[in-house]
């Protein structure tokens, strides 16, 4: 039995979906590479066999920049991805395929390795402390006269 779509046709599908979810924040640049991997996952499904774009995506990836750069500025944080910074990492790891965690074991980072910026951590401390946020709601605040 013949299929009666390729796979290139199915991932130029899949990008199409991608790409007109209103979650998916993403550049131009990102589209190639989604869609060399949504087809080569394709073909592996297909065959049961590895192409050359799947296998290289086995292998551990280069870091686009080194961990103390990544880490060099309180307010923000380089992606060890494409190296673009990023106040939080948490939504362009979910957009990558990323779990914190396993960002941190694909490029050997400790599991101390902060998802957040200092500066913008600091921030949102300050603004939640303000508002009431981590106090028991039975205990009236303390004011002092």
């Amino acid at each position: 039995m013949e299929n009666d779509i390729s796979t290139t046709e199915l991932a130029t599908a899949l990008t199409v979906a991608w790409l007109s979810n209103p979650n998916t924040r993403t550049g131009a640049d990102d589209v190639p590479t989604f869609m060399q991997t949504a087809k080569a996952a394709l073909d592996n499904m297909v065959t049961g066999t590895t192409s050359a774009a799947g296998a290289t995506d086995s292998a551990k990836p280069e870091p686009a920049v080194g961990v103390r750069k990544s880490l060099a500025s309180d307010d923000h944080l380089l992606s060890m991805i494409d190296g673009k910074p990023y106040k939080t990492l948490r939504r362009h790891l979910s957009t990558q395929g990323y779990t914190p965690d396993s960002y941190r074991e694909t490029f050997g980072l400790k599991s101390d390795y902060p998802m957040v910026a200092k500066t913008y951590s600091e921030r949102r401390s300050v603004l939640a402390k303000k508002i009431g946020l981590g106090r028991n709601p039975r205990q009236k605040p303390t004011t002092k006269a």
